[in-house]
């Protein structure tokens, strides 16, 4: 038969020896599985947390924020107002009668309105005056010397910022002493210092 199995083109059959496959412990198996499936449901709750945490901060930025660009429009009807009462002079409005007189108390009762209904929502001015100049709430639009203040502080506001919340909506327009005591160790010149350079 081994001559025919050569002749027919076949190897004689040899049988292999059997490799050992390592028998596997089902629990340990399951063990692994179960810890293998834990760490996914946690990291799945985990990610679910997250995302409730982040829409409840977007939903709250919603809310606080959303009426930012209205406020912001509104800002300028404001400034409109406040201005209408800059150009009265004093005495006119004092001597006012009438109609005028009319038109004056409208005016300011208009602004006051504008500003209360903003404060309402959360717009707020910016306390900006005798402040230290800050870059986020403030823009600089002059220097002014002035040596009894120090150095930095604003001293004169063009025009009132607003923010709503922790976002500025509009930064006050303001004018910053210079030369003041915080600059007078400077003024005097420390003793080596090459200001050439």
């Amino acid at each position: 038969m081994s001559d025919e199995n050569a002749a027919q083109g076949e190897t004689p059959e040899t049988e292999l020896p059997e490799t050992e496959t390592p028998e596997v412990d089902p629990v340990e198996a399951l063990r692994t599985e179960n810890a293998d499936l834990k760490d996914k449901l946690l990291r799945t709750i985990a990610e679910m947390e997250n995302l409730r945490k982040r829409n409840e901060r977007d939903v709250a930025d919603t809310r606080s924020y959303a009426i930012a660009g209205f406020a912001r429009d509104m800002l300028s009807a404001t400034d409109a107002l406040n201005r209408a009462l800059l150009v009265i002079p004093q005495d006119a409005r004092e001597a006012a009668d009438g109609t005028l007189k009319s038109l004056i108390e409208g005016i300011e009762l208009a602004e006051r309105e504008t500003q209360r209904l903003l404060a309402k929502h959360g717009v707020k001015q910016i306390e900006s005056a005798g402040r230290k100049f800050d870059p986020h709430k403030h823009q600089a639009m002059f220097e002014v010397p002035n040596t009894e203040v120090p150095e930095g502080t604003v001293v004169q506001v063009v025009q009132e910022g607003f923010e709503i919340g922790e976002r500025v909506l509009r930064p006050a327009m303001v004018g910053v002493a210079k030369g003041g005591p915080a600059a007078a160790p400077a003024a005097n010149g420390a003793e080596g210092v090459d200001k050439s350079a």
